[in-house]
């Protein structure tokens, strides 16, 4: 069973401009003439933090880390204007030019496999390999399960927590309810909102309870980038056209990868992997029988860093 790397410290921390509103935080670890591998967050809006650092072998990789537009330690704090996908892609592509780096291994999970993906796809003469873990494709029927049917069934106590927080005239859309007390005036409601909104969806995060991962969901600074972002992402659809990933894989399919699903992942369930695999010819798919969604689960951190060891050896062999 592999375990993760030790904890490191960067070698070199940045503040990047991206635009007159945002300044994105990034770090650098590990060798700095290893193979660059950059860390994609999830959520969208939420964060990095030491373990991102801990996938890879230090000695061989260029571990590059940073937090998207309006969170983490990237300012300003939950920022929703200049915040899109779009965005979010010409930041790496900006991020990777202002490194000096021809080409670069991506690695992410949950949304940070979504947004990897569509920077592949926009960029694909600069990846030479993506390593993703919970896939999302941010289909309809994806932003469903978890906020409509689906994952209620499984946790019908952590949703009914969830849905409590609304008005039941407002329970058909809780995207749309959640958004817009997260985007309102009242600041105790806002707060109260991104607890409420992060708490369901760190329930449903790991196979067993966690209070530790819970805790660090909820914690203020954490939920509010991550409540206020997200809604406003997905009422935007993820700012992509419906089936857009899957329609678009033929422009990376040379690209080799590896994906890293949880067999019992309640927040990207499974079919995400599989819809995904079965477009990608150049991928292999390990399905991690003992996990959910959540990046931290023995399994799923074995599986990743045997992925990201052989994405090594394929690439540099």
């Amino acid at each position: 069973m592999q375990i993760l790397y030790p904890e490191i410290k960067p070698y070199k921390r940045h503040q990047f401009r991206v635009s007159d509103l945002h300044e994105l935080y990034i770090d650098e670890a590990g060798n700095p003439d290893g193979v660059p591998v950059l860390f994609v967050h999830g959520g969208p809006g939420g964060a990095c933090d030491a373990s991102s650092r801990r996938f890879y072998d230090p000695a061989l990789c260029r571990i590059i880390t940073f937090d998207q537009r309006g969170c983490g330690r990237s300012t300003p704090h939950g920022e929703l204007a200049e915040n899109s996908t779009q965005d979010l892609i010409a930041d790496i592509e900006s991020l990777r030019e202002y490194l000096k780096i021809e080409k670069w291994v991506l690695f992410g999970g949950s949304w940070g496999a979504t947004l990897s993906l569509l920077y592949a796809q926009a960029h694909a003469d600069r990846v030479r390999a993506l390593i993703l873990r919970g896939v999302f494709l941010c289909r309809q029927r994806d932003f469903d399960w978890l906020y409509k049917e689906g994952a209620n069934r499984v946790f019908p106590d952590s949703w009914q927590e969830f849905v409590d927080f609304i008005p039941v005239l407002e329970r058909d859309e809780l995207i749309n309810a959640y958004h817009a007390r997260l985007t309102g005036e009242d600041e105790l409601a806002r707060m109260s909102a991104a607890k409420h909104w992060s708490a369901w969806e760190g329930s449903c995060s790991k196979l067993r309870p966690s209070a530790e991962l819970l805790a660090k969901f909820t914690k203020p600074h954490n939920a509010l980038a991550l409540a206020r972002i997200e809604t406003h992402y997905f009422i935007n659809k993820g700012f992509i056209d419906e089936g857009q990933i899957l329609q678009n894989m033929a422009t990376i399919k040379d690209i080799p990868g590896r994906i890293v699903h949880g067999r019992y992942d309640m927040v990207c369930p499974l079919d995400n992997a599989l819809a995904l695999h079965q477009r990608w010819n150049n991928c292999e798919l390990h399905i991690v029988r003992d996990a959910g969604h959540s990046a931290s689960e023995a399994g799923t951190v074995d599986a990743l860093i045997r992925a990201t060891k052989d994405i090594l050896k394929e690439i540099e062999s």
